[in-house]
């Protein structure tokens, strides 16, 4: 009896290479996983590996049908025996080939795309020929052994694929921590390995059973190919697999476009009690109210939420009750600092169904600002929202706060979806924010030096991001450009070009002694005063934020933040953890879907605090020393305890 034969070459080394990879997907990330996320990374992982190892073993078996019609094999030799040879001939060359060009990718440094797909390639071939080889290898002995020891082909009988691929991951880590290359790791404490691993056999069951159809037809359509040339066949297989995925695109983006219209019909619908609002719970110095040029109809849900949540500058004599049946304390800026406020803060919001164009947005934010008389107040703060319009509350009522009122807000809507939903929305947002800028740059520079207010830029997530294109290509020199003083950014998506631009290789355009980032308050203030002094954008980001390590790049090249030079895990007491654990490695797709759930866990709502995605608590501190804004110890301590209470009431409300 033979080795069974049920599956394919291509699938048998397809399931050395899933099995190969499934132990690393059981290693340690940024942030603590459910069952349910480990099985997701480990189905996903597994099943994106084996179909491209799949793929990968055609072209392979593509060039040996061809390399067995050659004259170097005996005329002695069967055409079954030629296409053995072959085949093991091209694994074996394929394997030092492939994976030698890998290392040498690796060791001159994979910077661009261009050279992270070739390294994406060339490991891919070389890692199939490996599996291959070993497989082939196992293959022999074991039929060997069973002639040996009179089995009568039960040995030979027996799936090797997932032994071989287990095997073969056991003794690469063996070397790998023998070697010293690993020690000391990080253990996978947070990782529930029995139940992520039962999860990830549902996923990747699935994956399976569409991946036989997918193969099946191929093979129908091999069968069935016209023209006898060697490899006609297969190559008609790899255009069915094509084929197949082309399919399945087209039905993905037609179900895509479903769920969008779905999520944007949510995101718009607000909340009932909002309806009496204007008037009641908006001020002339609004967008949104009565007096707003502004309709209280086009801000949509985010947008009625930001009206009716500004500081209030003096106690109101008679506080209405919230929704919920509780009268909100007196936080009103008089209060909280423990003085009269300067003057009425001004909160101007344009929402997607304000104006048609975004130049009629722009012209209508203008405006507004024109009718608040936005320009008489010392700080101008342009925000940039998140994708569905939010604007963090923190951040805008510590500026209110901080400056006694004496601050102008101007928010721009761009999308109506969740921020991992609107990267397409880059764009627009993009030439939006620009145009509006250039706006204000115009208006500013118009008035007396005495007179102008010192404008500022603050942006959330995508909302950084959205910011920071607007200044990509022009380093550091892009802000002062367009005359903006100072800048905090928080949560930064791992795709903002510019980040990387002003954080990566020296540039002629970039100063690198006016931006930083950081983790927390006290890596700021480690900084020291005269570095601090010359600091104008500042970016915080989470060490354990997914969202900030989250990109495409994962797929096929190693980024910065799991080089040899990462800051090791640190736990600062009420703050977000800094480095990144030692036990995380980059691993081709595998930690590409790690962080895709580390991003996914950064912004699961939680309680106040400074952890992964939420940078509530952080803010007053920060929005004082970016914006160079002045309090007391006291005033700092009412300020945060103020914020808090807010949130609470306004989780309460908003629910």
């Amino acid at each position: 009896m033979e080795q069974s034969d049920f599956v394919h070459t291509g699938q048998k080394v397809g399931l050395v290479m899933a099995s190969f990879v499934t132990p690393s997907t059981l290693a340690p990330s940024l942030s603590k996983r459910s069952w349910q996320d480990q099985g997701i990374i480990t189905g996903l992982s597994t099943g994106a590996h084996y179909l491209v190892a799949l793929s990968s073993q055609d072209v392979i078996d593509v060039v040996a049908s061809a390399a067995a019609t050659w004259a170097v094999f005996p005329d002695s030799w069967s055409v079954e025996r030629r296409r053995s040879a072959a085949a093991l001939g091209c694994e074996l060359v394929m394997a030092p080939l492939g994976l030698g060009l890998a290392a040498y990718l690796d060791r001159r440094g994979v910077a661009t795309a261009r050279d992270g797909l070739l390294r994406q390639g060339a490991w891919r071939m070389g890692a199939t020929g490996l599996c291959g080889s070993v497989l082939i290898g196992a293959t022999a002995g074991v039929r060997r052994l069973d002639r040996a020891v009179g089995a009568d082909g039960r040995l030979a009988a027996l799936p090797l694929s997932i032994p071989v691929g287990l095997a073969t991951s056991a003794l690469i880590e063996r070397v790998q921590r023998e070697s010293g290359s690993e020690a000391g790791l990080d253990t996978a404490d947070d990782v529930p390995t029995l139940r992520g691993l039962a999860a990830g056999g549902g996923v990747l069951a699935v994956l399976y059973g569409a991946g036989w159809v997918e193969r099946w037809t191929a093979e129908q359509v091999r069968r069935l190919a016209p023209g006898q040339t060697p490899g006609a066949g297969l190559a008609w297989q790899l255009v069915s697999h094509a084929a197949f995925m082309a399919g399945a695109g087209i039905a993905v983006s037609a179900l895509w476009t479903r769920v969008m219209q779905r999520i944007e019909a949510v995101t718009t619908t607000v909340d009932p009690w909002m309806q009496a609002a204007p008037g009641v719970w908006t001020d002339p110095m609004t967008s949104g109210d009565p007096a707003s040029l502004v309709s209280w109809e086009s801000l949509g849900r985010e947008g009625r939420r930001h009206a009716v949540t500004y500081v209030r500058p003096a106690p109101v004599a008679h506080p209405l009750a919230l929704p919920d049946g509780r009268t909100p304390p007196d936080l009103s800026i008089a209060t909280v600092m423990g003085e009269p406020a300067r003057a009425h803060p001004v909160q101007v919001f344009v929402g997607l169904d304000s104006a048609a164009t975004p130049t009629e947005r722009v012209e209508l934010a203008i405006a507004e600002m024109d009718r608040t008389d936005a320009w008489s107040r010392s700080l101008l703060m342009l925000v940039s929202p998140t994708g569905t319009g939010y604007v963090n509350y923190v951040a805008i009522a510590a500026a209110q706060y901080l400056t006694r009122g004496d601050v102008a807000s101007v928010t721009m809507q761009y999308s109506k979806r969740p921020s991992p939903l609107s990267l397409g929305k880059v764009r627009d947002a993009r030439e939006q924010n620009r145009l509006l800028w250039l706006h204000i740059l115009q208006r500013v520079r118009a008035m007396a030096p005495d007179e102008r207010p010192e404008v500022v830029l603050f942006g959330e997530s995508l909302g950084a991001h959205t910011s920071q294109d607007v200044l990509l290509g022009w380093g550091t020199l892009g802000p002062q450009a367009l005359g903006i003083d100072r800048a905090l950014w928080i949560g930064t998506p791992g795709g903002s070009k510019w980040m990387h631009e002003v954080t990566g290789a020296p540039r002629p355009d970039v100063d690198a002694s006016l931006v930083t980032v950081v983790n927390d308050h006290e890596q700021l203030v480690a900084l020291g005063q005269e570095t601090r002094d010359r600091l104008r954008y500042v970016l915080l980001s989470h060490d354990n934020d997914g969202v900030t390590k989250f990109g495409p790049d994962l797929l096929n090249r190693r980024p910065a933040w799991l080089g040899p030079d990462r800051p090791r895990r640190e736990d600062v007491p009420l703050r977000s953890p800094r480095g990144i654990p030692a036990g995380m490695r980059w691993r081709p797709v595998t930690t590409f879907f790690q962080t895709l759930i580390d991003m996914k866990n950064a912004q699961v709502p939680g309680s106040f605090r400074a952890w992964a995605h939420d940078y509530r608590a952080d803010l007053p501190e920060f929005i004082r020393d970016v914006y160079d804004l002045e309090c007391t110890d006291e005033q700092m301590q009412a300020i945060q305890d103020a914020v808090r209470v807010r949130e609470e009431l306004r989780e309460g409300v908003f629910a």
